[in-house]
């Protein structure tokens, strides 16, 4: 069973509310043209020969993903999932079309960005201000209070 780490405060709630919104927003306008395509989004793209269950489940990652984290709703296996995608894109694009860490085309700082935001997610969880709050503070209450 997930715990959360105990909240200190309302401003954690919202600094962590404010994190999902943002990146959750992020990954649902990067998602929005893949999930109206998800199995051919990738055809004519840099990343040649992606199976198209592949490029669904990406789409579906950063889509519903980031729904999902605006509203703070499975964030633990939300984040996992992301995580995943980011590190795809990160090693099977970035890096193999010769990435720096900043600047150029296939600079890698915004998926890193987004990985360390998933790993933080995953390690502290939603905050208060999330449906996982509500739905699973009955079987980890102590974990909501103050």
């Amino acid at each position: 069973m997930h715990t959360f780490v105990p909240l200190h405060s309302p401003r954690y709630s919202l600094a962590l509310l404010l994190l999902r919104v943002v990146v959750g927003l992020a990954f649902v306008l990067h998602g929005l043209p893949k999930i109206e395509n998800p199995m051919h989004w990738d055809d004519a793209g840099p990343i040649l020969g992606v199976p198209g269950w592949l490029q669904a489940a990406s789409a579906l990652a950063e889509f519903g993903g980031g729904i999902l984290l605006i509203a703070g709703f499975l964030t633990p296996l939300v984040a996992l999932f992301i995580s995943v995608d980011m590190l795809v894109a990160i090693f099977g694009y970035h890096l193999a079309n010769g990435g720096r860490f900043v600047g150029g085309p296939a600079a890698f700082e915004l998926p890193l960005s987004h990985l360390a935001v998933m790993i933080v997610l995953m390690l502290v969880g939603p905050g208060a201000y999330s449906i996982d709050a509500r739905v699973f503070a009955r079987r980890d209450a102590s974990a909501y209070r103050r």
